[in-house]
């Protein structure tokens, strides 16, 4: 005999609990484990009125943003639907079956007039979990970054050196006012676009080439075989022992500001986490001798390629055919010809070598050599802490750190991919940053729910930490 269910839903009373439909083994159950938000309330309290209407939970608002980046949900109208009919959802933000959810609108809100770094120390919170279980070695860091589309029309933009007359702030939209701040607080920056640099601590010394009227900070990004785009960084300092993401940077595209954000984030892990690494590993982007020089200085030895641009494609000699003597601070040619120096630094850090004009004149090898009067080739300053990071380059250790290094690129790969963070979905270096921070503060939950937690397991017990 067919049964049949019936379709009736009228049932006045229900006995239900919550704690019993979440599994044991579900991810929420794992990473609630792993949160400590006990710290929020006393933490904001100064942020708040003490008169006038209750807000909303700032707890239960962490909550909904992170299930929204733990489960890639790209949209909080889409977050607060889910979280309305999703029961496990409503279990990690600790709802009740029948409370409200939050309008889409206050997460909006909140982002605009929030002052305090909340988002940070939660994500710093789960970080000092993961050192905590011993994730983090310590030992060995990689930096990368890796770039965001802005959620911009790319159509909608103007010439960088074209000025503009942009709206006042009350008329702007909130990306555009966080731009015209930004300048503001440039000092001699005017409005036109030209200075925009990031805050972190990159210079421009020419405008921009383009600058979107939709959001101002996005960087026009041209590459070859690609379509321009206007984008952001994400920049990630990692642990090279398990991948545990230990910084996180939201910030301008410009390879600038990624050199100045490297050493924010190292100066942050060591001040936050008493953390210094005995190597950092980075692609050829890390390799300025600014950067390779504070590292040197800190004793952390750079596994980075050296960025050098004096090989020479035409054939003709470069810096490396010629062989510098420190004893006497000249270079000898290969026609075996000194190049001296007077001395004189060019923008602070760049030495000139020249030969003279009557050996020039005699030497057979000048139709190799140059095509101008006399030979002149340039040495930075600290050209010999380039010498040593490129002595490093044939070690096992570097190779180590190379192969280490995947993992960071692992990590950009799970957020485009995985948690679908390919476009930011809000404007502004604000909100990039905010997106940032959120997407790392998700990898590494869910890196440490599937490292520390095992299932299934009796309720309440999910997490062996």
């Amino acid at each position: 005999m067919m049964g049949r269910r019936e379709t009736g839903q009228g049932q006045f009373f229900y006995s239900f609990d919550l704690d019993e439909v979440v599994p044991p083994d579900h991810l929420v159950r794992q990473i609630d484990g792993l949160l400590d938000l006990s710290w929020v309330h006393k933490e904001l309290a100064p942020y708040y009125s003490h008169t006038g209407r209750p807000s909303i939970d700032p707890v239960l608002m962490i909550r909904m943003l992170l299930v929204g980046y733990v489960f890639a949900i790209r949209s909080e109208r889409r977050i607060c639907a889910e979280v309305q009919v999703n029961l496990a959802y409503r279990w990690f933000c600790k709802l009740g079956i029948e409370d409200k959810i939050p309008d889409h609108s206050v997460f909006c809100r909140a982002r605009r007039e929030r002052e305090s770094d909340t988002l940070r120390r939660v994500f710093e919170g789960v970080v000092a979990m993961s050192i905590a279980a011993g994730l983090v070695g310590g030992e060995a860091f990689s930096i990368d970054a890796s770039l965001i589309k802005a959620d911009v029309d790319r159509k909608k933009r103007i010439p960088g050196d074209q000025p503009f007359a942009w709206p006042k702030a009350e008329e702007a939209s909130h990306a555009v006012r966080e731009y015209l701040a930004a300048l503001d607080a440039g000092g001699d920056e005017d409005r036109s676009g030209v200075g925009d640099g990031a805050s972190e601590g990159g210079d421009r010394r020419k405008p921009p080439k383009e600058v979107s009227l939709t959001d101002p900070q996005a960087t026009w990004v041209a590459r070859p075989g690609l379509d321009p785009f206007f984008a952001y960084d994400a920049n990630y300092l990692i642990d090279n022992k398990v991948g545990i993401i230990l910084d996180a940077a939201g910030t301008r595209a410009n390879r600038a500001v990624e050199i100045a954000v490297t050493q924010a984030m190292v100066d942050r892990v060591e001040r936050r986490f008493d953390l210094r690494p005995r190597r950092l590993a980075g692609d050829t982007a890390y390799g300025a001798v600014r950067l390779l020089k504070w590292l040197v200085d800190r004793n952390i030895t750079p596994h980075v390629p050296v960025w050098d641009k004096s090989a020479r494609a035409d054939g003709t000699f470069s810096r490396a055919d010629f062989v510098f003597d420190p004893e006497r601070n000249i270079y000898v040619c290969p026609g075996g010809a000194e190049l001296t120096s007077t001395g004189n630094i060019d923008q602070g850090h760049i030495v000139y070598y020249r030969a003279s004009k009557s050996d020039c004149s005699q030497c057979s090898l000048k139709p190799k050599c140059t095509t101008a009067v006399v030979r002149k080739i340039t040495r930075d300053l600290n050209e010999d802490v380039r010498d040593r990071v490129r002595a490093l380059a044939n070690t096992e250790a570097f190779q180590q750190s190379r192969r280490e290094r995947k993992k960071v690129e692992m990590r950009f790969a799970h957020m485009k991919r995985i948690l679908r963070l390919d476009r930011l979905r809000l404007r502004g270096l604000g909100g990039a940053r905010d997106e940032v921070l959120l997407t790392a503060t998700a990898q590494n939950l869910r890196r440490l729910a599937k490292l520390l937690c095992r299932a299934p397991l009796p309720l309440g017990a999910a997490c062996l930490v």
